[in-house]
């Protein structure tokens, strides 16, 4: 199997309850290694760019106003499969039907504020990566 990356994001829920470090221990131990990382502060503009896939779905402007409404800490994660273990970590979007020892169980306060975003595929990882990371900034 090859080794992926894959985007991940501890959103304003989480960082605002100072959950990095617990978030970030999860992820390791399940064999995801960070190869990229900072904390950002998104406006309102950067995150509808972020979210455009959305833009059409109800839910679109309560995001992007959730995603800006306080400091993120966006990731890149590298490992065999990152994108699969990524989201096997993350849980299901709605904490109430994630699996315990996952990150919305443990984490999430709602399907909205589920302190946690993660690729859904490796289209998705590229573009996410680079939206958020130059090249440089990648140090495997």
């Amino acid at each position: 199997m090859a080794i992926e990356r894959t985007l991940s994001i501890i959103k304003p829920d989480a960082t605002k309850r100072n959950l990095n470090g617990r978030i970030v221990t999860m992820l390791e131990a399940a064999s995801l290694r960070i190869v990229a990382q900072k904390r950002i502060h998104l406006t309102m503009a950067q995150a509808g760019v972020f979210y455009a896939v959305h833009k059409a779905r109800p839910f679109y402007d309560e995001l992007c106003e959730f995603m800006s409404s306080g400091p993120i800490v966006v990731q890149v994660l590298e490992a065999e499969d990152a994108i699969a273990k990524n989201r096997a970590v993350m849980g299901a979007t709605n904490p109430d039907q994630a699996a315990p020892g996952t990150i919305r169980k443990a984490f999430a306060l709602s399907i909205g504020e589920n302190s946690v975003h993660g690729s859904d595929g490796a289209d998705t990882a590229a573009a996410e990566i680079g939206y958020f990371f130059a090249g440089l900034e990648l140090v495997g």
